[in-house]
């Protein structure tokens, strides 16, 4: 029927509201299965843009050259990637009861190493940063920024030693100790997800990581 509206609302240049902002959704997922799958230097702009369904023209309009679409999809997945171990933090480490400190940093451990393992796109965005990250200094700064797991584990750490539930009197080494010896363990046990682990070996692995960082930041 004339002037029955029909499908997407409509800019007055005739194109879909929000058709910018889904064609750089577009790109970036495509981007990332081919950067993941094929690394920096295998995949063109050319598979990226038929992958996608857009033009070569459009990519560049979004992300200017191949680098910093590549730069842009890692911060963004990685940025994700945080998230996800930062709200496990918020469950497990952020209001901690005085009784339930070694069970919450266990569970937290075990949780975030699970999780972490599963992650089939974890591993892999991790493994192409490691590939790429001396011909791109920027996916240094991406991984130890600020808002980095580590980072924002020793800002609840340095929080439960306030409370004196633990004895952290360098909170950003305690939160590497306790990385180290959970996640750590894994990913040197599984090389970032190369090498299968059964849910019960990360879990051990995960609670015997967490005890040995326990014996090491109770209070004395």
């Amino acid at each position: 029927m004339i002037g029955q509206a029909t499908g997407h609302p409509r800019s007055g240049r005739g194109r879909p509201v929000g058709g910018s902002e889904l064609k750089r959704s577009l790109i970036a997922a495509a981007a990332l299965r081919l950067f993941l799958r094929d690394g920096f230097a295998r995949t063109s702009v050319d598979a990226i843009a038929e992958e996608a369904g857009v033009s070569k023209r459009t990519i560049y309009s979004h992300y200017g050259d191949k680098e910093n679409l590549f730069v842009s999809v890692v911060r963004e997945t990685y940025t994700s990637m945080i998230a996800v171990i930062v709200g496990l933090m918020d469950q497990y480490l952020t209001d901690v009861p005085e009784g339930a400190v070694e069970a919450n940093i266990t569970a937290f451990a075990c949780e975030a190493a699970l999780l972490a393992a599963r992650s089939s796109e974890r591993s892999a965005i991790i493994r192409l940063m490691m590939a790429e990250a001396a011909h791109f200094p920027e996916l240094r700064q991406i991984q130890m920024r600020p808002q980095g797991i580590t980072a924002a584990m020793a800002e609840r750490l340095a929080r439960m030693g306030g409370r004196g539930l633990l004895d952290v009197p360098e909170p950003g080494e305690a939160a590497n100790h306790l990385f180290s010896l959970t996640m750590g363990q894994m990913n040197n046990r599984t090389l970032f997800g190369a090498l299968p682990a059964s849910d019960a070996e990360i879990t051990r692995m995960a609670s015997s990581g967490a005890r040995a960082f326990l014996r090491a930041y109770r209070p004395r």
